[in-house]
């Protein structure tokens, strides 16, 4: 007999080693997941599996992944490691060393899902290709996140988010009309990927209730990259090559400066643009057709934009967010830490704490997706490296012990 994720039943009798979560199931709880990869966009992808209710075990070589080690104004850990690995168990194996494949391996068999972003010709070499793992657990979930795709002249190069950005026209797009290419800091590319990650691993279980078997999965940062410029992918029949694929509207649509702080408006429709014209005193634009639509409005911006910055000096960016209210789309400029307690954060519960045992307590993000029925277990803080190393070498322990009672 089998249970419904297909795992043996005698195996859920025998008690997991691994702690288990406290709170309410998740959608993917029972599910388990091995995540080998590093950075961003694997390790985040895992974490947004985790808020779900799945559990992770995060597999690092003894040096760590490298995302430990980037910059950070906390003195014993990285911001940004805390940030993407929440809510996961930490082993460190070294897989050079026969015994500590061979533990690894034993996970993977329990497993549903493994995560790495190894390059293509890597994980063949070290032994964990999608062939050799299905040969063990065919109904294991394979995902592979690579810089460039499994194919290609690019398929054993290093992928990173800003390359991408740079490399598939982004830059160029967010960079100003007569200005240098500018980069979008804040590792968009990286963030979508992980949310490709999660969306087809969780896809790709839900295909498996149907067909009893796992398959392999491919997110590349460039189909992340590509796949966020949907809109400005479009390139008609007999369109030349410097056709505009801009989407921003113009300069009345942007941050502005305002007596104290700055403010984001969007003014695009008709009842925005003329609501913004009323509220600020621009009551010379009503009504004139040389104005009357977006594209207009952008090509005579020369003519509104100085009017406008004089109208916005008279308040703070705080005061005419509250002014514009719901007729004029805007925000004012606030810095992260704002946003922690921000009330519709705050009403969201979009926030939690977390204890760590070497930073102590800290703040972080705690789910972005609601369940109502499900709603998933309590997160927990990021762990340090190798935290849960002997609870995890103790249940492959148990796995093989069942495997030869089996």
């Amino acid at each position: 007999m089998t249970t419904q994720s297909g795992k043996p039943a005698e195996q859920t009798q025998l008690a997991s080693c691994l702690p288990r979560r406290t709170g309410a199931p998740g959608p993917l709880s029972g599910i388990r997941v091995i995540d080998m990869s590093a950075y961003i966009a694997g390790p985040y992808g895992c974490s947004l599996l985790a808020d779900q209710g799945a559990e992770i075990i995060k597999v690092e070589p003894p040096s760590g992944d490298n995302l430990r080690k980037y910059p950070s104004t906390l003195e014993t850990e990285s911001r940004a490691f805390l940030g993407v690995n929440r809510s996961k168990l930490a082993a460190v194996l070294d897989i050079k060393q026969p015994e500590d494949l061979e533990t690894l391996l034993t996970l993977i068999e329990s497993a549903d899902v493994l995560v790495h972003n190894f390059r293509p010709t890597v994980a063949p070499r070290i032994g964990i290709g999608y062939e050799q793992l299905q040969a063990r657990n065919p109904r294991l979930i394979y995902c592979a996140v690579s810089g460039y795709g499994e194919s290609g002249p690019l398929k054993d190069k290093a992928g990173f988010d800003q390359v991408l950005q740079t490399m598939t026209g982004m830059a160029t797009l967010q960079g100003k009309k007569e200005g240098p290419p500018e980069i979008l800091y804040g590792s968009i590319v990286d963030y979508y990927a992980s949310a490709l990650v999660a969306g087809a691993v969780s896809s790709a279980l839900f295909e498996r209730e149907r067909s009893g078997m796992g398959q392999f999965v491919g997110v590349s940062l460039l189909a992340a990259a590509m796949t966020l410029q949907t809109g400005r992918l479009v390139w008609a029949e007999n369109e030349g090559r410097e056709v505009g694929r801009d989407m921003r509207s113009g300069g009345i649509t942007g941050i502005h400066p305002t007596k104290e702080g700055y403010l984001y408006i969007s003014a695009n429709t008709p009842h925005f643009w003329n609501a913004l014209c009323e509220k600020t005193g621009m009551t010379e634009f009503l009504g004139n057709e040389r104005y009357d639509t977006v594209r207009k409005r952008a090509l005579h911006q020369p003519e509104i934009v100085p009017t406008l910055h004089q109208a916005l000096s008279t308040k703070t960016a705080l005061e005419w967010e509250v002014l514009f209210g719901e007729e004029v789309p805007c925000a004012a400029a606030r810095s992260v830490e704002d946003m922690f307690d921000h009330p519709q954060v705050q009403s969201q519960g979009m926030i939690a704490t977390y204890q760590h045992p070497v930073v102590g307590q800290y703040r972080g993000l705690k789910r972005g997706v609601r369940f109502e029925r499900t709603p998933g277990p309590e997160p927990f803080a990021a762990p340090t490296l190798g935290q849960h190393t002997e609870l995890v070498q103790a249940e492959a322990n148990r796995l093989r012990l069942l495997k030869k009672q089996l």
